[in-house]
């Protein structure tokens, strides 16, 4: 008889698994501030070039802003959808 045991990613067969999960912590909340600090830099151009009359400078700034709640959201999404498919990759 075929004996089914349940098959999931070791983690632990890397030695360096604590310093690799801190590195993509590391990296994530870069890439996080990085978002929001060009969500602030782009609304704030937004902002100036609605008010200074440049309707093409507005535009492009609004194309930044929306860039960068796309990238905050994916950054900061990206660490529980990793978690989640984890999770229902080792109940599979």
């Amino acid at each position: 008889m075929i004996r089914q045991e349940a098959v999931g990613p070791d983690f632990d067969a890397v030695a360096t698994t604590g310093q690799l999960s801190q590195i993509i912590g590391a990296l994530l909340t870069i890439g996080l501030l990085t978002a929001v600090g060009m969500l602030i830099v782009c609304a704030i151009a937004w902002a100036i070039a609605t008010a200074s009359g440049s309707w093409h400078g507005a535009n492009r700034a609004r194309t930044g802003v929306l860039v960068a709640i796309g990238g905050a959201a994916l950054t900061g999404g990206a660490l529980a959808w990793t978690n989640w498919l984890l999770h229902t990759g080792s109940t599979l």
